[in-house]
């Protein structure tokens, strides 16, 4: 899309003309950024996935976890059950997205803290050792969960899996389909367009934002390498920008 539009806008124009241009795209391409969910669609989509989904207990613990920690789909499917519990079934209060998890492959940290996503996480985890979901002969250790298993599983007690692909530069790079969509489609479920992990991972950093949170942090949570990535998330806040409207005079 962007190449026609490039070719239709730079016939026959100037050399300062083209780079006004191509200033304009790369404005429309920063715009075209995943929706922020609001407080009030977030309980809405809780309270339509609790009632309808297939799984209620697992999938509130997946939102809850998503729009509680920006962990991305990939790192969603990966993080085990060790990430989130010790030895003795004690909650990790502080632990790590790690190397071999993390989407970008920095060790970042993790931070089980909110009373209601662990609420969530612990009724799940429940669940799954009554349906010997990842379920181990060690009862006293980890809750009888293997700490090994990924920490959502599919609805049969599989772990999702993971798609492989080569870049040009020879990087492998992973991907969970699978997972992405199904996040997609319990927003859509709940009649919330254009709901996904993506545009919860940019709830987070603009949500945090708001509540006067800087910018570093945001990014060491999100696991942005770069502060200019986060400042680009948070950009454009239609909120923000109303309010500032709405004290013009």
């Amino acid at each position: 899309m962007w190449r026609r539009l490039s070719r239709c806008q730079l016939a026959g124009t100037r050399s300062t003309d083209t780079l006004y241009v191509i200033r304009q795209l790369r404005t429309i391409a920063r715009v075209a950024k995943p929706p922020v969910i609001e407080d009030k669609q977030i309980e809405h989509l809780l309270k339509a996935t609790a009632a309808c989904s297939r799984v209620p207990l697992r999938d509130t613990a997946l939102l809850l976890t998503l729009y509680g920690t920006a962990m991305s789909v990939t790192e969603l499917a990966t993080i085990t059950v060790g990430d989130y519990l010790d030895a003795k079934g004690n909650v990790r209060v502080t632990s790590a997205v790690r190397v071999d998890v993390a989407h970008n492959g920095v060790e970042r940290p993790l931070f089980w803290s909110n009373r209601r996503v662990v609420a969530a996480m612990d009724a799940y985890l429940v669940w799954r050792l009554e349906r010997k979901h990842g379920a181990t002969v060690r009862k006293g250790a980890y809750r009888g969960l293997d700490p090994q298993s990924a920490l959502f599983l599919t609805e049969d007690g599989r772990p999702y899996t993971l798609t492989k692909r080569v870049l040009p530069s020879g990087v492998c790079s992973y991907s969970c389909n699978t997972l992405g969509a199904y996040i997609s489609r319990l927003h859509t479920n709940a009649g919330i367009d254009g709901g996904s992990a993506q545009s919860a991972r940019r709830t987070f950093a603009v949500k945090q934002h708001r509540q006067g949170r800087d910018l570093v942090h945001i990014a060491a949570i999100l696991g942005h390498k770069s502060v200019s990535t986060t400042k680009r998330l948070v950009e454009g806040d239609a909120v923000r920008l109303a309010d500032i409207v709405a004290r013009a005079v």
